[in-house]
């Protein structure tokens, strides 16, 4: 469907989720717009929300409808942790018709395949490069945050390494440095790490990462092992390593309890950290994708 005039969406029904699509249906609501919502179950919602207990129904009275952040964590329910019962995703499914609007978040290739079967056309949001940049900030001040809470001393001189320089990167270590961390970005591109210098850090290639010497803190932005034995065995133990990477990670986590280096996988640290402004951000993006018709 190109094109799609966002006067011809009235009404959003938002399926299942955690407190992200919890505050998007919320917001939704707050900007004029019908909404629907179901798999709430004793969720605090605005009362200008309207709740429904059969997933199916929403659905069918939606111009849009929008399912969680992931879709589904077993190939055949909806993710909706707040419902006391379970949602077939082949019921919410087969409730929509094909002029409908459809979106999820972290599409399995499953669903696709299922939406597909229907003659259904469903779009990821997680997949939007606004998204993915307007997520940086809150994933950078939710990994300070772990730090904070982890570390015995303070962020403000406080040796910290940043492994890669994408959009998390360049928001962490924007960060760091403000409030007066000594930070270290290793990446693999050239033009990184002349940027990263530029902004007021020092810098390492990343295949130098051995050569790195001692940190209180390192946070790891690269979905790719990085922090293998060879390199974990030459790390201070005192180091707190923070992996921000999505699947499959950038470390091998057996090892580093082996060497009783203390790890954490923090992943979707929008939605646990600052799920209101995660639900915002979701919005947004949503709203951008009926403006431009994505499918």
């Amino acid at each position: 469907m190109e094109g799609m005039d966002m006067r011809n969406i009235e009404t959003f029904a938002v399926i299942g989720g955690d407190l992200r699509s919890a505050y998007l249906a919320g917001l939704l609501a707050a900007d004029g717009y019908k909404v629907i919502t179901s798999g709430f179950d004793g969720t605090d919602l605005p009362p200008c929300v309207t709740g429904c207990t059969n997933p199916a129904q929403a659905v069918t009275l939606a111009d849009c409808v929008i399912l969680p952040l992931p879709v589904t964590t077993d190939g055949t329910t909806v993710n909706a942790p707040f419902s006391r019962i379970r949602i077939p995703l082949d019921q919410v499914l087969n409730g929509l018709v094909q002029d409908q609007f459809l979106v999820g978040g972290k599409i399995s290739e499953v669903v696709r395949k299922e939406a597909e079967c229907r003659g259904l056309t469903i779009s990821d949001y997680l997949q939007r490069e606004e998204l993915a940049v307007m997520n940086a900030v809150p994933t950078a001040e939710g990994a300070i945050q772990l730090a904070m809470e982890e570390l015995p001393i303070t962020i403000d001189g406080s040796k910290c390494l940043v492994t890669g320089y994408g959009r998390v990167g360049r928001t962490l270590s924007k960060r760091l440095i403000s409030l007066g961390a000594h930070v270290t970005v290793a990446a693999r591109k050239f033009a990184d790490l002349a940027w990263a210098k530029a902004a007021g850090g020092d810098t390492l290639e990343i295949d130098n990462l051995a050569e790195a010497g001692d940190f209180d803190v390192i946070f790891n932005t690269v979905p790719v092992l990085l922090f293998g034995r060879d390199i974990l065995k030459e790390m201070d133990k005192e180091t707190l390593l923070i992996d921000l990477a999505s699947r499959p990670g950038g470390v091998d986590f057996n090892t580093a309890a082996e060497l009783q280096i203390k790890t954490i996988w923090a992943l979707s640290l929008p939605g646990r950290v600052a799920p209101k402004t995660a639900g915002a951000i979701i919005k947004k993006t949503i709203l951008n994708m009926v403006k431009e018709g994505a499918r």
